[in-house]
């Protein structure tokens, strides 16, 4: 049987040619959707008919000091005129140009589209923020179009190569939406059938069009490494180093991320290191990188980790662990001291720091993290141990405290450097 092919985007004919040929006459933009047109029109199928019209939600961030200081939302569709079609997109951006955009200001946009951009659409959305580089998008897509095509894809790749975040809207996405965009009546949002299973697919599928190397962690090797109970459940395996990144614009925008394992001889934070060294990032901006790692740098890696940041002002590194390695041992100790010394915040995993790494890290299929069993208790007993750690007054007397403390570490004789 063949598949239902998506039918044109309402105002394909001249906006074909380079989307609104001329200014348009456009509207304000409305506040709400009906609940009966969200439901339609940004159902996630892998091939959509009778879905003739985008619509966009979106979200106007300005910043002050890289904090949101006011926000503006609503909701563009297509406006068919017989002169001068136009898309959402370039509604949005016709509108958006009348703010009087001030070149000394940050401005954050999220949007959230029934389609992804058509190639005239990516082409001039990508024009508009090479030209104002004071200005970060984020675009989460219900249904990508006509991701078979040459040019639709070289049009999300013109908007990725421009800085803005192309994502597929994930059941928590739907759920936001509904909640902020949606007269919902007070009703709950209710996920259709196969939303999880169309939104990996459609995952793959963008991850091909972008070029995206990066693997996902499958669920299970997730909860098995980043675990963060004392003594490793039944069935027994080996709990190894895995090391996840986000590298960010203080703006809050992502410029990259990626995941890491222990290789023979070459530590996980070793290889980040010389992922972020080759990006050759301009020493003029300010970055924040977060690493979450399953356990916290060995002393070797430690040193390397202190040397990499020295000198190098316009970083800031974040490391959040889900357990600590050989804490009671004392040069592992002084690793970890290093670190805080050379201004690298090194803190425990809680469930706010799991529940990004699943999110951004993990293939969940669209499904909201779950918790473990005592996940909370055991993350504070964890942080009291590294506050005694880091702290100055306890570095000559730590050892005895923590002789009986060792939180399921591996055994003694997997000291090696290539044992984590």
């Amino acid at each position: 049987m063949e598949p239902q092919h998506p039918r044109q985007r309402a105002g394909m004919g001249l906006a074909s040619k380079g989307g609104c040929s001329q200014r348009p006459r456009i509207r304000n933009p409305v506040e709400w959707l009906d609940h009966q047109t969200f439901s339609f029109h940004f159902r996630n199928l892998r091939f959509a008919s009778g879905r003739n019209c985008t619509y966009l939600c979106y979200q106007v961030e300005r910043l002050k000091h890289f904090s949101p200081d006011s926000s503006d939302w609503g909701v563009f569709q297509n406006r068919v005129y017989p002169e001068t079609p136009c898309h959402a997109e370039l509604c949005f951006l016709s509108w958006f140009r009348t703010k009087k955009l001030s070149p000394y200001e940050q401005y954050r946009i999220t949007w959230f589209l029934s389609w992804s951009p058509c190639l005239p659409c990516a082409e001039q959305v990508a024009a508009f923020l090479k030209e104002n580089r004071n200005v970060r998008l984020s675009i989460f897509a219900a249904r990508l179009y006509y991701f078979w095509k040459p040019d639709c894809q070289q049009g999300l790749r013109a908007l990725h190569q421009q800085r803005a975040w192309v994502r597929i809207m994930s059941f928590r996405d739907f759920k936001y939406c509904w909640k902020n965009f949606v007269y919902n009546q007070g009703m709950p949002f209710k996920p259709w059938k196969k939303l999880r299973k169309n939104y990996q697919f459609l995952v793959a599928k963008l991850h091909e069009i972008l070029g995206n190397t990066m693997n996902l962690l499958k669920k299970h090797i997730f909860r098995q490494q980043f675990g963060n109970q004392h003594r490793v459940p039944q069935p027994y395996y080996r709990r190894k180093t895995y090391l996840c990144y986000q590298l960010k614009q203080l703006d809050g925008f992502t410029l990259d991320k990626g995941c890491f394992q222990n290789k023979k001889q070459r530590h996980a934070e070793i290889r980040f290191i010389d992922k972020i060294t080759s990006l050759n990032l301009d020493p003029n901006q300010s970055y924040k990188i977060i690493c979450y790692v399953t356990w916290s740098p060995c002393p070797t890696c430690a040193k390397e980790l202190v040397d990499f940041i020295n000198g190098q002002d316009h970083l800031s590194l974040q490391i959040f662990a889900s357990r600590l390695y050989f804490h009671w041992v004392k040069v592992f100790q002084r690793g970890l001291q290093q670190l805080q010394a050379a201004q690298v915040s090194v803190a425990v995993m809680t469930r706010s720091e799991f529940e990004d790494c699943w999110e951004e890290f993990v293939d969940n299929q669209g499904m909201p993290f779950e918790s473990w069993d005592k996940l909370e208790q055991y993350s504070e007993s964890i942080s009291r141990r590294l506050q005694k750690i880091l702290s100055p007054s306890n570095w000559n007397n730590l050892e005895d405290s923590f002789r009986d403390l060792r939180l399921g570490s591996p055994s003694p004789s997997s000291l090696r450097s290539d044992s984590r």
